[in-house]
């Protein structure tokens, strides 16, 4: 295939800065030399490409928007332009990328003291450390309240028992984010990598995010620290407000698996010939590949507002379920038709759209079902929560 080809039919280019459409430029350049030559096959293999942890550190895309500790400092349309660009290439880099930075550096970086700060960040940004968070549990994803994995304090340590699951990273983590229960309160944890007690056990199986490492974390009486408590967070809004920043780099990376497909669609309908000329000059092949162009453009409208809102400290997490919700619907949308449209081409991985659109049957699920955004869009208009 030739290579990509931006979309933007509305010039959001001209409310970039210089800076952001470099940094953009930056990572598109990183995507297509370092990962769209070898991602098939990893995603074949259902192995992640470690060997671009010490790049993506290099390049300041780990805790991209934090401040200090080693952390580029960017500002948030950077760094959702850093996770539409990496999402591209695949989700399963993105969501690497998203979790070390949003679910592990953030909660350290926010609710941590600052001997933890020092001793984690600053690795964690280079990649030299790898983290993983631990929330979901097998019987409990949507209604993370009803977590059963508990600590219970013991002289200087606490001892942790329970288990996660859907664990991006798990079995190659250095260092885990976990929530656990003390004295039924959610209390945020540090855990590393070879405490007694703590094992984890890679999920086999998945048609989608195959490039990714998921696992399942087991703790039988985990004895940890007592300074490995996150002191600054009680409650769920601990965990939640994570999640918070997961879901924004969410929803500008769906924007990139769905600039992907639509790219590959056009392309391969330009050049597809049948009754003598190419089935892009058919009509309800343009009728397609137009609304395509819609959604994608409304899509990134939703990002740059959303960005913009982040940026000013305005944004709610309404506003980042609304944007996850409709980014990641149409990203797999798109995705779908675009499959349709490469005929039998689009179940090989000779094209990536495929393989976007089985990830994207993840990416709708993880980090709050589309379901539950729906909930809690409406919950924001009627002031009544239908799911408690």
């Amino acid at each position: 295939m030739e290579p990509f080809e931006s979309i933007d039919f509305y010039r959001l280019d001209d409310l970039l800065t210089e800076e952001q459409r470099l940094i953009r430029g930056t990572v598109r350049e990183f995507v297509e030399e370092n990962i769209i030559p070898s991602i098939e096959q990893h995603f074949m293999d259902g192995t992640f490409p470690r060997e671009v942890i010490p790049q993506l550190g290099e390049l300041g895309l780990l805790g991209a928007n934090l401040e200090g500790y080693g952390c580029a400092g960017l500002d948030n349309i950077s760094y959702g332009l850093i996770m539409q660009e990496l999402e591209r290439g695949d989700s399963g880099l993105r969501s690497f990328v998203s979790v070390q930075g949003g679910l592990v550096m953030y909660p350290i970086w926010r609710f941590g003291t600052e001997e933890q700060k020092q001793k984690y960040l600053p690795r964690l940004a280079t990649g030299e450390f790898v983290g993983c968070f631990g929330l979901t549990e097998p019987d409990h994803g949507s209604n993370p309240s009803g977590m059963i994995t508990n600590a219970v304090e013991d002289g200087d340590e606490y001892i942790l028992n329970g288990n996660k699951m859907w664990i991006t990273n798990g079995c190659v983590a250095d260092v885990a984010v976990v929530w656990a229960k003390l004295d039924g309160v959610v209390r945020g944890f540090i855990v590393e990598k070879g405490t007694p007690g703590f094992s984890t056990t890679l999920q086999q199986g998945k048609f989608s995010l195959r490039a990714s490492v998921t696992s399942e974390l087991h703790f039988q009486d985990c004895r940890i620290p007592k300074g490995n408590l996150l002191p600054d967070v009680q409650g769920l809004k601990g965990p939640l407000s994570c999640l918070t920043q997961a879901r924004y780099g969410i929803a500008w990376g769906a924007v990139g698996s769905a600039m992907a497909c639509f790219d590959c669609a056009r392309k391969y309908t330009g050049s597809r010939i049948q009754f003598d000329k190419p089935i892009a000059s058919f009509q309800i092949v343009q009728a397609k590949l137009a609304e395509q162009l819609s959604e994608i453009t409304k899509a990134q409208l939703v990002a740059l507002r959303l960005g913009q809102m982040k940026e000013a400290g305005t944004m709610t997490p309404q506003h980042v379920s609304l944007a996850k919700r409709n980014n990641v619907r149409i990203a797999l949308d798109i995705a779908r038709i675009c499959r349709d449209m490469l005929g039998a081409n689009g179940v090989t991985h000779e094209y990536p759209v495929g393989r976007h659109m089985l990830n994207l049957e993840s990416v709708i699920t993880y980090e709050g079902t589309h379901d539950i955004h729906t909930l809690i869009l409406g919950q924001s208009v009627t002031g009544i929560a239908a799911y408690s």
